[in-house]
């Protein structure tokens, strides 16, 4: 399946060409809806053992989704600001990576 290209504009010296924006929101959307359904079993008193399984999953998921934003940033975005000269990009790029690997 081919997701839409989308091009965001940021305060930089280059454009952002997202190809996986599509699929992005979708991994998030269902997420949010396995996180949603963690909370109900914790209201619903569900085995410990159940939900942290559960919630493992949700973290993956939003791990693996950081991936992909990852990928597509460096792909695409990365390139650009290289080739245009953007140190800022990188520099962000940097603490961005940071903060996700902890």
């Amino acid at each position: 399946m081919q997701d839409s290209t989308e091009t965001v504009h940021h305060d930089h010296n280059h454009s952002h060409n997202h190809q996986h924006t599509k699929a992005v929101l979708n991994r998030l959307s269902r997420a949010t809806g396995h996180l949603e359904y963690v909370k109900k079993m914790v209201e619903e008193g569900k085995d410990c053992s159940e939900v942290l399984i559960q919630l493992s999953a949700v973290i993956s998921a939003l791990n693996n989704t950081g991936k992909v934003i990852l990928k597509d940033h460096m792909e695409h975005c990365i390139v650009d600001a290289v080739e245009s000269g953007d140190e800022e990009a990188i520099r962000n790029l940097n603490k961005a990576i940071d903060s996700f690997i902890k």
